[in-house]
């Protein structure tokens, strides 16, 4: 699948990750539709030439009308980039007792069921598509997933499981000619993290074995890009963390 021909829905895609996808992939002449729950993503959306739906990725009929908005918009779904997700960090027994449930219920509810929320019924408008290849779904984990630090027992379970399931999802998937793949980030330069002080982001950095800085999001996005034209790429977690293994 060619960037240029593709059309795609980018959760999460009114900041960090996901605004960096949305506007690369519009850069290289895709079509996008931005989908978050922040409905001043509209302004964003506007600049970068993409449409918008207003939408939480934890509501069936939510993301149902965001899908059918974007088919609409776009005169088809052939690409989905599921960057939507909270960090919520929480001891599983703190100075204040054991790590509320509902704190933890709710990481998963975004993180995990959202996005495996969008990716089905992203899929089922795909298989609808007509060629050997319908559609590629791309989500986003975390090096969490593997080694999760203090605090974050919430947030790595749901990255775990996102990966976990690319490969089952993969291959339920094959039949209608949908690939998957994940990406497990590091330390990224996101608004927020860069809003940090400068030494507390000088020493994220100095974690990363090489290159010794924070990721840019433009990097993560064209990872993204390239599993999108990369037809033989499926059912993959790829690192992208500069060899960084979280103490």
């Amino acid at each position: 699948m060619e960037l240029k021909n593709a059309r795609a829905i980018v959760t999460g895609g009114a900041s960090g990750l996901g605004a960096a996808t949305a506007e690369y992939f519009r850069a290289q002449g895709a079509q996008v539709m931005v989908l978050d729950r922040d409905a001043k993503g509209a302004d964003f959306a506007a600049g970068i030439g993409a449409g918008f739906h207003e939408t939480d990725v934890t509501d069936e009929a939510s993301v149902a009308a965001a899908i059918a908005a974007a088919r609409d918009h776009m005169g088809g779904l052939d690409a989905c980039i599921n960057c939507a997700g909270i960090v919520i960090g929480e001891k599983t027994v703190g100075r204040e007792g054991a790590h509320k449930l509902d704190t933890f219920r709710r990481v998963i509810e975004v993180n995990l069921i959202g996005t495996f929320n969008v990716l089905r019924l992203a899929a089922e408008a795909m298989a609808q598509n007509e060629g050997p290849e319908r559609g590629v779904i791309v989500n986003t984990a975390s090096i969490a997933a593997f080694d999760g630090q203090a605090g974050q027992a919430a947030y790595a379970a749901s990255k775990a499981a996102i990966a976990g399931m690319t490969l089952p999802v993969a291959r339920d998937l094959a039949r209608s000619g949908i690939r998957i793949c994940s990406i497990a980030p590091g330390t990224f330069g996101t608004p927020m993290l860069r809003s940090l002080p400068q030494d507390v982001q000088d020493a994220l950095a100095a974690e990363v074995t090489f290159p010794k800085r924070l990721g840019e999001p433009e990097e993560f996005a064209r990872l993204a890009a390239f599993i999108v034209e990369s037809g033989y790429m499926n059912g993959e977690t790829v690192r992208l963390d500069g060899a960084l293994r979280m103490r």
